[in-house]
């Protein structure tokens, strides 16, 4: 929210609250502003968070975060008792040593606001208002500092005056330089930083060469990019000139854009010998994120062109096929790298038969380190009221852990249909299709419609072909040399299933589990009771003596003439049973 009614401020400036920030802003708009943006710095926060708390751990650090539970671990076991106690007393004492040498190890505790000497050392490049840091600063634990630069003399004054007015001056210094020449100055390993945020107002691509030297080993590099219509395919060739990779239109333009970045930052870091590790890299809203770690190593680095692919994309029906930049064979002990053999396409496309086009080179690895994003999840969905935006970054983590991680880029459903002129059919149907060929399929967080799957473009082909039987189009009406009549004239070689698919129980007994004793597992009667009534409505009761000799629970402890008005009502019950069975026989005879 806004308010102008604030001490000390001067004529014309308003107050902006954002998280646990209160920000000082000239009415005159000389300082960028974006409201939008609050997902963007809530998810940031939370990721910085998590990185810290893994990276502090090894110092002997312990964050403490505001409003977060402590996390405790309960082992279920399917295990009954005597096998859990004759397990435990197996247990070498040398590992019991070592965890109750574990649990007695004191811990350095860090809380948000307060300077904490072994923690993080972060770098804003391009703060403009200090929002950000100020953010930083007030909710996230475990920093030691926080250099928030802008090359604007009134940005560097505001940031200045924000640090004082949110009571952060003593971890959040404020600099006017050109953002590369702080990085290119921190290149030393004592200087570098731990954590490095570019959000910067269009393209970060003249930052990126400083920003793969200054992060420390192991570091955190957080990028934005707001140049979509560059990433997307308006403008190939000036994505080219800043980021060394060609873009395409295309339906998965934005899964494609974040490839492009990170192929961009790679390939930058390989120059000094270092690689990056996505840790989670997001499509929202105009513009995208990437958080990656920055690792130095001569080996890894060697492996860098296998890790980078041309993508062919054919223009008349959007089937794509990427293509290794190199590739790796293992002799023994050592890896030989070599160049990699293609095109993995003839001339045409095989299903339409019109041209391609290149792009790229991508990133053609994964793009998240799903456990990295589980305890990302995990803290914002036991600690929602943290961020005014929690609710959608539980949504898009959540959606990101459920993505195939290994089938780069995607198909779109509504394209595929449209591209031979018949009805959509239901997602859920056609992912049923693909479930019933045998092959994996997955939503992505960057478009709705998505289809992520390992089944080559030949199949989904023929799981359409098979729709339009039942949702017939009038070929009359399609050109000879169309896509469309050209994909719809070959017969399908696939028989597609369109039920939906239901998997069965994993194991017996299998859902809800009994509430977990105070030593772990269940009771060996819970386990034995359990496993009598399973299924106990499918079979009626036909003998009486398997009714219940007890009153109910409600006249267990009551007057005898409650006790008597129960009875009364469990003998019509047994007189019933005993009449359905004696029908039963009368009618077999």
């Amino acid at each position: 929210g806004t308010g102008p009614g604030e001490p000390g401020l001067l004529p014309g400036e308003t107050v902006v609250r954002e998280g646990k920030a209160a920000i000082l802003f000239p009415s005159a708009n000389e300082v960028f502003y974006n409201p939008v943006q609050e997902f963007n710095r809530d998810l940031t926060c939370a990721v910085i968070t998590e990185f810290a708390r893994e990276h502090l751990a090894q110092r002997g650090v312990r964050i403490l975060v505001p409003g977060e539970k402590d996390r405790v671990v309960v082992r279920l076991s399917e295990e009954k008792n005597g096998t859990e106690d004759q397990e435990a007393s197996e247990q070498p004492e040398k590992e019991r040593q070592k965890e109750e040498e574990g649990d007695k190890k004191e811990f350095i505790t860090a809380s948000v606001g307060e300077r904490c000497e072994q923690g993080l050392r972060v770098l804003e490049g391009l703060a403009a208002s200090g929002l950000r840091s100020v953010r930083f600063a007030l909710e996230v634990p475990g920093l030691k500092s926080i250099t928030a630069n802008d090359y604007s003399a009134k940005a560097a004054a505001l940031i200045a005056r924000n640090a004082q007015h949110n009571n952060v001056s003593h971890i959040l210094q404020a600099r006017q330089r050109d953002a590369s020449m702080v990085m290119y100055e921190a290149r030393g390993k004592k200087e570098r930083y731990d954590v490095i945020d570019l959000d910067p107002y269009g393209s970060p691509s003249p930052f990126l060469d400083a920003a793969v030297q200054a992060v420390s080993e192991g570091g955190l590099l957080c990028i934005t990019c707001t140049d979509m219509a560059v990433m997307a395919g308006n403008s190939g060739e000036t994505c080219y000139s800043k980021y060394g990779s060609m873009s395409i239109k295309s339906r998965y333009c934005h899964e494609m854009a974040l490839r492009i970045i990170l192929h961009s930052l790679d390939q930058r870091a390989a120059v000094y010998q270092r690689y990056i590790e996505p840790l989670l890299s997001v499509s929202v809203d105009f513009y995208i994120r990437v958080f990656v770690r920055v690792k130095t190593g001569q080996a890894v680095v060697k492996n860098s062109a296998s890790k980078h692919a041309l993508l062919y994309n054919c223009v008349g029906c959007g089937a794509f096929h990427l293509q290794r930049m190199g590739k790796k064979m293992s002799q023994g002990k050592h890896m030989k790298y070599s160049a990699a053999t293609g095109p993995p396409v003839g001339p045409n496309c095989e299903h339409c038969r019109q041209r391609h086009q290149l792009g790229g080179p991508i990133w053609a690895e994964p793009i998240h380190d799903i456990k990295f994003v589980q305890k990302v999840l995990g803290a914002i969905s036991g600690n929602p009221t943290r961020f005014r935006t929690s609710k959608r970054i539980e949504g898009v983590l959540s959606m990101v852990t459920e993505e195939l991680q290994d089938v780069p880029l995607y198909y779109v459903l509504d394209h595929l249909s449209s591209t031979v002129h018949c009805n959509t059919p239901p997602m859920l149907q056609f992912r049923s299709a693909l479930l019933h060929a045998g092959y994996r399929v997955s939503l992505s967080h960057a478009c709705k419609n998505a289809v992520k799957t390992d089944a080559p473009a030949g199949v989904l082909w023929d799981i359409i072909r098979c729709w339009e039987k039942s949702n017939p189009v009038k070929r009359e009406r399609l050109s000879e040399t169309s896509p469309a009549h050209r994909i719809l004239s070959a017969e399908p070689t696939l028989q597609a299933c369109f039920e939906i698919r239901e998997d069965e129980n994993p194991q017996a007994n299998w859902g809800p589990k009994a509430r977990a004793k105070a030593g772990g597992g269940i009771s060996s009667e819970l386990e034995d009771k359990r496993k009598q009534f399973q299924g106990k409505r499918k079979k009626p009761i036909t003998d009486s003596s398997q009714l219940k000799s007890l009153p109910c629970k409600k006249f267990r402890k009551v007057r005898p003439l409650d006790y008597n008005i129960c009875s009364v009502f469990r003998i019509i019950g047994t007189l019933r049973v005993a009449l359905l069975a004696v029908v039963t026989k009368l009618v077999s005879i």
